[in-house]
């Protein structure tokens, strides 16, 4: 089997990198540096109706003032569940009740809580790497298993190269936009 009878899919590969990353900058985006936004919730999921579902499909989420989120559940039984999340979510945020209505005061932030906010970027990055060397793997399998049909240890060499390559510039990137999400959140 020659290189032009083997072709690794690198288009996926790359479409579904990129989904990493993107994914990563969603979750960074939810992490915000002290002022409140709707979208620093997104990232959590509640243990709702036998399945994991996003607090904004729970509730209505708004931002009433600049230091201030609230979260309006619609089914009074989910209350205790979001609550739930919301304390083991990382955030630092200590949810108020207030009926069906809970408040998250967003708190200033000090260094410490800057300091946790770094870890959990770090945490999201790290997700960020575990995705993109699952899909290095998938590469890498599917040139083990044209090997299995004749593709020659050249071939396979070119391709086995060209994932780890490709592999390196995104664990690279993802690094990159961890230490400018670390320097924005210790920006005092």
């Amino acid at each position: 089997m020659s290189t032009e009878e083997f072709m690794l899919d690198t288009d996926d590969l790359t479409r579904r990198m990129d989904g990493a990353i993107h994914s990563l900058r969603t979750e960074f985006a939810s992490l915000r540096t002290g002022r409140a936004a709707a979208s620093m919730l997104e990232p959590i999921h509640v243990d709702a109706y036998g399945q994991m579902t996003p607090i904004n499909q729970l509730g209505t989420v708004n931002v009433p003032e600049p230091r201030m989120v609230t979260i309006n559940v619609w089914d009074k039984a989910m209350v205790s569940k979001v609550e739930k999340a919301l304390r083991e979510s990382g955030l630092g945020i200590n949810p108020q009740l207030n009926g069906t209505i809970i408040m998250l005061p967003i708190p200033e932030l000090n260094e410490e809580r800057r300091r946790e906010l770094t870890k959990v970027a770090g945490q999201y990055a790290e997700h960020a790497r575990v995705s993109i060397r699952n899909l290095r793997r998938d590469g890498m399998d599917q040139i083990k298993k044209a090997k299995a049909k004749n593709l020659s240890e050249d071939d396979a060499k070119f391709w086995e190269d060209e994932v780890q390559e490709m592999t390196d510039k995104y664990i690279k990137l993802v690094d990159q936009t961890l230490e400018a999400k670390q320097q924005e959140i210790m920006q005092v």
